[in-house]
C-alpha cells in the first residue's frame, strides 16, 4: 500500500496550544494518532517542517515514496512562491489544507500562493480538514494500492 505525505509548516505543531479560539484545543499529534487508528485503509506520514527550503525539498522528493501530498504550509501560504513552484514541479496530487478558514481571517491571510497550483484546497473544518483530504485521496483515482 502506498502512502501519503502530510507536510505541516511553521507553527502547525503548536495546534492545540496556540490560539485555541482559532485552531481549537485538540493536540495535533493526538489527532493524527487517532486518525491513523480510524483510517487503516490508507498510510500517511506526518512531518512538521519549519524551514521553507526543507518543505520544498520534501515536495521535490515526495513522488519517490508517496502517491499524494497534503500540505498545511502555515504562514508560507501567503508568502512562498518557492513552495508553490515546488508543488508545480511534481506529478502527484497536492492538496492544500488549513485548520482555520483563511478566507474569514485578516486580509493578508486570504491570499494563498498555493491554491492555484494545488489539486484543491480544504479550509476551515478544523483538524478534520486533514481527514477530508485523506478521504478524497482514498476515494479518488489518485490513490492506488500498487
Amino acid at each position: 500500500m502506498k502512502s501519503v505525505l502530510i507536510i505541516n509548516g511553521p507553527n502547525i505543531k503548536q495546534i492545540g496550544v496556540r490560539e485555541t479560539g482559532i485552531y481549537g484545543s485538540q493536540n495535533i499529534d493526538d489527532y493524527f494518532v487517532k486518525l491513523k487508528h480510524d483510517m487503516t485503509s490508507i498510510n500517511f506520514n506526518v512531518r512538521y517542517i519549519n524551514a521553507e527550503a526543507d518543505i520544498t525539498a520534501a515536495i521535490h522528493n515526495s513522488s519517490k515514496d508517496y502517491v499524494a501530498v497534503i500540505i498545511n504550509p502555515g504562514a508560507y501560504t501567503h508568502s512562498s512562491l518557492a513552495i508553490a513552484d515546488a508543488v508545480s514541479s511534481v506529478a502527484i496530487p497536492v492538496i492544500e489544507v488549513h485548520v482555520s478558514n483563511i478566507n474569514t481571517r485578516s486580509f493578508y491571510r486570504r491570499t494563498s500562493y498555493l491554491s492555484e497550483v494545488c489539486m484543491g484546497t480544504i479550509t476551515g473544518f478544523g483538524l478534520a480538514s486533514y481527514k477530508l483530504a485523506l478521504q478524497y485521496i482514498l476515494e479518488s483515482q489518485s490513490y492506488t494500492n500498487s
